[in-house]
């Protein structure tokens, strides 16, 4: 829970209220980074009179002074009838060689060769590449000479936060929590944190990482609305977003008939839109010079040597599932050819399988107080120049297996979040973990691709030492644990499973760290269709976000021969938690022998809900399950003290569950969303699951 009254006191003046931009943007195509400083200036409060207030202010600027394409010969008229106007447009610089000039060019009012001053190129370099939004005072000056132009910049500023103090933004990070401090962080990117879970919020992080780490090479591939490629165009006017196709080498790196550098000379981080398409024709030049700028961050003008600092994103469109692209070629399969080399992807540091990254929806957005972004921007870009990947090698040690491309791009992002989420570098073993270990599960993403295309890499281990303890333990990515059998790794047997497609896939290993936080591991071997009492407990760990988990994998043939089932879940009260009782009932009548009957009863709490209406819903419960024979009972216990969840039986089993029947996330359950009607279609929160055989 984020505490409001300490992030206003905190941050004072650097936060605003997340939907406000939404309800000011208009048709003034600007972005977010624009609105939100505009917001910044009016609306940085919690007092509901002076937002509204604010909100009228910025309309009425964008109104008067964004320039829209449509209505640029308005404009140009009011500048000239008036002598001086200001107009909110993206401005863009060249150098005239000739007449040793610098000339500006204004992308919506359409005007060009406008004079601007050297002291605003020196103070804002990024002018020439790409452009800036700025704020502009122009005048109308009219002279007869034909080459005159008569338009003159009496004023620039670039539209961003004038200055951000490191200090101050580490000294408020230590008064939250980790946990709130993430919710906080996802609010500043414009998302409810209660709306996504765990895993997504990572990802939504790790695209930060390239605006806090140099040269940095981060590729997200997965299917389309997921916001792969809005955080490079939106967030930070230190990045700039540009479409896969459009880009060449002078564009890119420099132009040598001009000696003009390129993007990387002036960008804190160069993102590729649409990059993916088999079919695209790609400069196999252009693909070279970009391996050598990957791996070593220089490229050369002519016979000189240049180095930059700029981070590369890549992000495109996926056109097969995720099993598809295992089984029948990679995870890199829908890049364009040029680019499926194997030198070309073991330069990258991360993959974002964006698969795992929830479809935006507009009830996915916050309405609450977040980080204006270009003030997280700035804050981010403070920290580019240092190295916080010591934090996990005075605790853990990289498996000296892995090649020194594998050991760098871990340290890189495991830096990257750092910076992030602990820029006070106050972190417990287990955090610094967590971390280490979804940097090494990013880039074993690739590694594992790698080895598919080119079989003379010589294959890794990923894993790393505990130095306190000395034990070692391997990371698996989420694929793995999905989908083993296309990995090359046996599949753990399911509690009960039926049945290639009920699987709980997984790995027999010990010590086999699957997604951050979770360990993968069975206690037991297979479990016969009908499970024969174990030596000991069994246990599994279903990680986060992991797909092909059911109620009737989980509990069919432990609840199988039963005629009384107790439910202890203190949980059972919103609409989805009552739908989870009826399809766990679900599974009760398909392994009830026909004409016998079971008594099925619940314990549960309504906490803060109203009674009256959970009650309604399990009385009609009942009633449903009196036709079919299953006798369903009910009770409440308000003593506030139920907090373990399980599932016993008459016959002797009780299955233990961290979370109780509350294991899958928010998914589609209209009539076309194939999740609404299969549980294995679902992503799965993190839990744990026992299985005890009593006398």
């Amino acid at each position: 829970m984020i505490d409001e009254n300490k992030i206003q006191e905190l941050f004072s003046g650097y936060i605003v209220r997340k939907d406000l931009s939404k309800l000011v943007k208009g048709n003034a195509l600007v972005p977010t980074y624009v609105l939100e400083y505009l917001l910044g200036q009016y609306c940085a409060t919690s007092d509901e009179t002076t937002i509204a207030t604010g909100i009228e202010t910025v309309k009425e600027i964008l109104a008067k002074h964004y320039v829209n394409r449509s209505e640029n010969q308005l404009v140009l008229s009011w500048i000239k009838e008036r002598g001086r106007y200001k107009v909110i447009d993206r401005v863009t610089v060249t150098l005239n060689d000739t007449k040793g000039t610098y000339e500006a060019s204004f992308s919506n009012l359409g005007i060009k060769k406008v004079i601007v001053e050297a002291d605003y190129v020196k103070n804002f370099p990024k002018l020439l590449v790409g452009g800036v939004w700025s704020i502009v005072d122009i005048e109308y000056r009219y002279e007869e000479d034909r080459e005159h132009v008569p338009w003159v910049i009496e004023q620039l500023k670039p539209i961003q936060i004038a200055s951000a103090s490191l200090e101050d933004f580490i000294a408020a990070r230590a008064q939250f929590g980790t946990e709130e401090w993430i919710d906080f962080l996802i609010r500043g990117l414009g998302f409810d944190p209660t709306a996504l879970s765990e895993r997504n919020k990572w990802y939504q992080l790790v695209r930060l990482i390239p605006f806090c780490e140099n040269n940095y090479d981060l590729i997200e591939l997965g299917p389309k609305g997921t916001g792969k490629s809005h955080i490079y165009s939106e967030f930070s006017p230190h990045g700039i977003l540009i479409s896969g196709g459009e880009v060449t080498l002078a564009k890119l790196f420099v132009n040598n008939s001009t000696n003009k550098i390129g993007l990387v000379g002036y960008w804190d981080t160069v993102a590729f839109d649409e990059f993916a398409g088999r079919d695209k024709q790609v400069d196999k030049t252009l693909v070279d010079v970009m391996k050598n700028y990957l791996a070593n961050r220089s490229f050369s003008r002519g016979t000189e040597q240049l180095t930059a600092d700029a981070s590369i994103v890549f992000v495109g469109n996926t056109s097969k599932t995720v099993s598809y692209m295992l089984k029948h070629e990679n995870l890199f399969m829908d890049l364009p050819g040029k680019y499926q080399d194997s030198a070309f992807i073991d330069r990258l540091h991360f993959y974002i399988p964006g698969w795992e990254v929830a479809i935006i929806r507009n009830e996915m957005f916050t309405g609450d107080f977040g980080f204006i972004v270009d003030y997280l921007a700035q804050v981010l870009k403070l920290q580019r120049s240092m190295d916080h990947s010591d934090a996990y090698r005075k605790l853990f040690e990289l498996d000296e297996t892995l090649s020194t491309r594998d050991k760098l791009a871990i340290s890189k992002t495991f830096s990257g979040l750092m910076k992030i989420i602990y820029p006070h570098k106050v972190a417990s073993k287990e955090e610094i973990e967590h971390l280490l270990v979804f940097a090494m599960e990013g880039r074993k993403r690739i590694k594992n691709e790698i080895l598919k295309i080119d079989h003379t890499f010589d294959p890794v281990r990923f894993a790393y030492t505990d130095l306190e303890t000395g034990e070692s333990r391997e990371v698996m990515t989420a694929e793995e644990l999905r989908y083993p059998m296309l990995r090359g790794h046996q599949p753990v047997a399911v509690p009960g499973g039926e049945g290639e497609g009920d699987e709980i896939s997984g790995t027999a290993a010990p010590n086999t760290v699957g997604i951050p936080g979770s360990t993968t591991t069975s206690t037991g071997s297979d479990l016969p269709a009908q499970p024969a009492r174990p030596s000991g407990p069994i246990h599994f760990t279903i990680a986060e976000n992991q797909t092909g988990i059911s109620y009737r994998t989980l509990f069919a043939d432990y609840l199988r021969g039963a005629t009384v089932i107790n439910i202890i879940d203190p949980y059972i009260r919103k609409a989805y938690q009552i739908r989870n009782l009826v399809e766990l009932m679900q599974v009760v009548l398909d392994i009830k022998p026909q004409g016998e009957e079971i008594a099925v009863h619940l314990t549960t709490d309504y906490g803060d809900f109203n009674r009256f209406e959970i009650e309604d819903n399990l009385r009609k419960i009942q009633d449903d399950l009196m036709k079919v024979d299953i006798v369903f009972t009910y009770e409440f216990d308000t003593s506030r003290t139920l907090h373990a969840r399980s599932i016993s039986t008459d016959t002797g089993w009780k299955i233990s569950l961290d979370r109780g029947l509350d294991i899958f996330q928010r998914f589609e359950s209209g009539l076309l969303a194939l999740a609404g009607l299969d549980q294995r279609a679902r992503y799965c929160k993190a839990f744990e699951v026992t299985y005890i055989k009593g006398k």
